[in-house]
């Protein structure tokens, strides 16, 4: 028996493809990506700044838990806290980065768990990062600012001076962060006006300088980065020749 093949019309056709599409798109997970205004943040966002740098505390009473750890990190990507600020120097290639993390508890009574600062350098930008997790997050998870230099000098006489907060950030939960950062102008262009921000970027500062001297930052970094230079001598290259038997070291 010979089978008949009918033709679907043109707009039966249409609608299955048109409705398959829909059902497709719907069955995609949504992306959704926030912008955020670092150069320039809103009213609100400065307030909710000011806030939380006024939250945190100027005397703080710590538990008698500490840490203290140093490394060195040959990474494409450093870790958050190695992360480079607006006016670092960046590069392509993979970097080599000594670095000096501190990290001390706050007394069970404080609106803030923990303080960690970071210390780094690159050979080519040294930066600090200071890091107060909150507690109890509800709203805000935790308070870090930043600042950078140039390696020209020494750690120990950057740490010797306030350097300049160049980047502010507020974690919020389940909201997308609040950053403020020093920007210069793009390819050469005329930088945006800041002037507003800069009681913000006091008083980051400020705050910065007040913990390197609590956690006693301008001895430890400089003795630590030292150690992790000697520990880095001290091992051999691979490939070098060793001296008795000429042959490859490991």
């Amino acid at each position: 028996m010979a089978r008949v093949f009918r033709k679907f019309p043109g707009f039966i056709l249409a609608f299955v493809l048109t409705a398959a599409a829909v059902l497709w798109a719907q069955q995609q997970p949504q992306v959704k990506v926030n912008v955020l205004n670092v150069c320039t943040p809103s009213a609100e966002e400065q307030k909710e700044i000011a806030s939380a740098l006024a939250r945190v505390p100027r005397q703080p009473l710590f538990s008698q838990d500490f840490e203290v750890d140093r490394g060195r990190s040959s990474l494409a990507e450093g870790p958050g806290f190695l992360q480079a600020g607006q006016s670092a120097q960046l590069s392509d290639e993979p970097s080599v980065a000594s670095w000096v993390r501190l990290r001390r508890e706050f007394a069970v009574q404080a609106a803030f768990s923990t303080v960690q600062y970071s210390f780094s350098n690159d050979g080519k930008n040294m930066v600090e990062t200071l890091v107060l997790h909150l507690r109890d997050p509800r709203d805000l998870v935790q308070v870090s600012i930043e600042d950078s230099a140039s390696a020209v000098t020494t750690p120990a006489a950057m740490l010797s001076t306030a350097t300049p907060a160049t980047r502010i950030k507020l974690e919020r939960f389940g909201k997308a962060s609040v950053v403020l950062a020093r920007c210069a102008g793009s390819e050469g262009g005329t930088p945006p006006d800041q002037s507003a921000y800069e009681p913000l970027f006091t008083s980051a500062t400020s705050i910065l300088s007040n913990y390197r001297a609590l956690l006693g930052a301008r001895r430890t970094v400089p003795d630590e980065l030292t150690r992790v230079a000697a520990d880095t001598a001290a091992k051999p290259k691979q490939g070098a020749r060793s001296k008795s038997g000429g042959k490859t070291a490991h």
